[in-house]
């Protein structure tokens, strides 16, 4: 029992029990392992060169073609003068490239658990890891959430090293630095920090740094999301996204050369881009793939169209409860009949409608996306108008907030835009002009006072003001890289 205990302690903390007796090595790592409760786990026992040996691996994470070439060059060319010691027989008699070897029990149990083959033989007090392992995964193909009309079709996908290879294609310089960490106490999650060494900010490097050592968390359940949750717990009622996650590589290497920090997460098909401010989550990679006049006006219709879509439903429902301050040019917007549900019901029905319909369209066989799509769209409008639940100006409004909220690519700014247009709705329709002006502050503050994983400011460069930057930011001037 004692044996058991100090077993687990090492699996938990590391250490090294392994002795010359490879039958006692062999019960350690079964134990360790609980190799005969998974059917998956499996340990093959070989004989190389007259000196009993086994393997442990994950089956089905592992290049079967490779491990046999291995297997053969073991039973052909070993001799007895190779098994001086563990290190020595990997040098010598292991033809592969990624080799190592190592007594540290915890290491053993992770590196298996992650796809790793486990090599013991006869007389080592060491095992040799063999990453002969491969992951079930999609093709690099175009994302949905980041088409666009020029540039690469390729995008990240859900296993790491094949993300990092998709960056190291793009930027060939040795200042590219790729580090790697493990966050969870059970899930042992691979995440990758990339920067470049001679343009990174020393002190956010080292402050993210400081914190992905101290994550204390069973499992980043959730990916991306549990990871910046991790990073970042303060200010959870600020809607503003903490960080910009684009699942492009060309997106991605930009922001990396600009001298960011792109923390990229095992089994994501996206890279989160630090630090962040509002410009670069409402960016895309169309405004760089056009000439500049043309990336300038994309810029300004997005950053115009934005503004629309959280200010023109309470802008009009303030219309309509202050007719008089209507001016003269405007006053078609406001309604000549008498409405049988108050018009800030309407629009508060039809927010929650329409994410009601997308979520559908989210959880529909795409074989019934289409037809659904329009009888939700038909019951929205027509029967709705005809039965008196809506009117006809309000559909026009949702329709036009709806649809343009697609011209910024971030789902969760979206989203964040939706509630700071629901605060102006409601704040309006409880204290008509000052609850419009108070809700505008309010969001205002919510801005400004969004910090993201670099303490910096959400607004930066325009708070504070950087002239320069803020240029950049706005207009298409950006060099080609």
């Amino acid at each position: 029992l004692g044996d058991v205990y100090k077993r687990q302690h090492l699996i938990q903390h590391g250490g090294n029990m392994f002795t010359t007796d490879y039958n006692t090595n062999l019960q350690i790592i079964s134990d360790a392992l609980r190799s005969e409760q998974s059917f998956d786990l499996v340990k093959r026992d070989l004989i190389i060169a007259d000196r009993k040996a086994a393997l442990f691996f994950i089956d089905g994470l592992l290049k079967d073609d490779i491990t046999e070439k291995i297997l053969e060059f073991f039973y052909k060319n070993v001799k007895s003068e190779n098994f001086k010691s563990a290190l020595y027989f990997a040098q010598s008699s292991v033809p592969y490239v990624e080799v190592e070897v190592t007594s540290d029990l915890k290491k053993i149990c992770t590196d298996v658990l992650s796809g790793i083959s486990a090599l013991i033989i006869e007389g080592f007090t060491e095992v040799i890891l063999l990453d002969t392992r491969t992951y079930p995964q999609r093709s690099t193909s175009e994302p949905d959430n980041d088409k666009v009309l020029r540039g690469s079709r390729d995008g990240f996908v859900e296993t790491l090293i094949n993300n990092t290879a998709l960056i190291r294609r793009r930027i060939r310089d040795t200042n590219l630095t790729v580090k790697a960490y493990s966050v969870g106490t059970q899930s042992h999650t691979d995440i990758a920090v990339i920067y470049m060494e001679n343009k990174v900010d020393k002190k956010l490097l080292a402050n993210l740094d400081k914190r992905l050592k101290a994550i204390d968390v069973p499992s980043l359940t959730m990916n991306q999301q549990s990871l910046v949750e991790a990073l970042y717990k303060n200010l959870w009622y600020n809607p503003f996204p903490k960080v910009k996650h684009t699942e492009r590589p060309d997106t991605t290497a930009s922001a990396i050369l600009d001298g960011n920090i792109v923390i990229l997460d095992d089994n994501a098909p996206s890279a989160l881009l630090l630090p962040t401010s509002i410009f670069d989550v409402l960016e895309e990679a169309d405004d760089y793939y056009f000439p500049p006049v043309t990336g300038t006006y994309l810029k300004l219709a997005r950053y115009f169209i934005t503004i629309v879509t959280v200010l023109i439903t309470p802008l009009w429902l303030l219309a309509l409860q202050n007719p008089d301050y209507c001016p003269e040019f405007f006053r078609f917007v406001l309604l000549d009949e008498p409405q049988n549900i108050p018009v800030f019901w309407q629009l508060i029905l039809m927010e929650v409608g329409i994410d009601g319909l997308r979520l559908a369209a989210l959880n529909t066989p795409n074989s019934l996306t289409t037809p659904l799509s329009i009888i939700g769209a038909i019951a929205l409008s027509e029967f709705a108008v005809e039965s008196g639940w809506v009117s006809m100006e309000a559909i026009l409004y949702m329709a036009l907030v709806t649809v343009a909220n697609f011209t910024q690519p971030n789902f969760e700014l979206g989203y964040s835009f939706k509630f700071c247009r629901v605060l102006l709705l409601v704040l309006t329709y409880i204290f008509n002009v000052w609850g419009f002006i108070i809700a505008f502050i309010i969001n205002l503050v919510l801005l400004c006072t969004n910090r993201t994983l670099s303490s910096k400011s959400y607004l930066y460069p325009l708070v504070p003001f950087n002239g320069k930057e803020f240029l950049r930011k706005i207009l298409r001037i950006r060099n080609p890289r």
